[in-house]
């Protein structure tokens, strides 16, 4: 068990990410609790989910930045060496040769999209599109 020094909660995992304290309200306040070095990355994916989900809705759900529309659309996060990318099982099983195309891991429901590739940010949007179109979504 690890304990985390600044906020005393214990995890399984040594050094788990997790927010100490209180969760952001907003996404700039959870992109701000980033550390500086992704914050730019986090902000582009951001930019490109607004641009391609105008009447969402964006809100922080689960503790990440989500984008809601009568339901939560799609999801993105801050992991350790990526960011997480969450559109839901049906979005992945759709785009999974496209992810393979430009090297993103995947599984049910979660894209990792590593730090040091360059963002397929029409990709990106591409997903969100869809998720907005089909209804299929987080």
């Amino acid at each position: 068990m690890w304990k985390c020094p600044k906020c005393g909660r214990t995890f399984r995992n040594e050094n788990q990410q997790h927010f100490c304290g209180k969760a952001p309200e907003t996404i700039d306040d959870y992109i701000l609790a980033q550390d500086e070095s992704i914050q730019d990355l986090l902000q582009n994916v951001r930019e490109v989910l607004r641009d391609e989900l105008p009447n969402a809705t964006e809100k922080v759900s689960w503790s990440m930045p989500t984008y809601w529309q009568g339901h939560n659309i799609i999801h993105f996060a801050a992991q350790k060496k990526h960011i997480g990318l969450y559109p839901g099982p049906e979005a992945v099983k759709q785009f999974s040769k496209k992810l393979d195309k430009v090297g993103c891991k995947y599984s049910k429901g979660a894209i990792q999209i590593p730090y040091s590739d360059e963002l397929p940010l029409t990709l990106i949007a591409e997903i969100a599109a869809w998720c907005r179109e089909t209804g299929n979504h987080a």
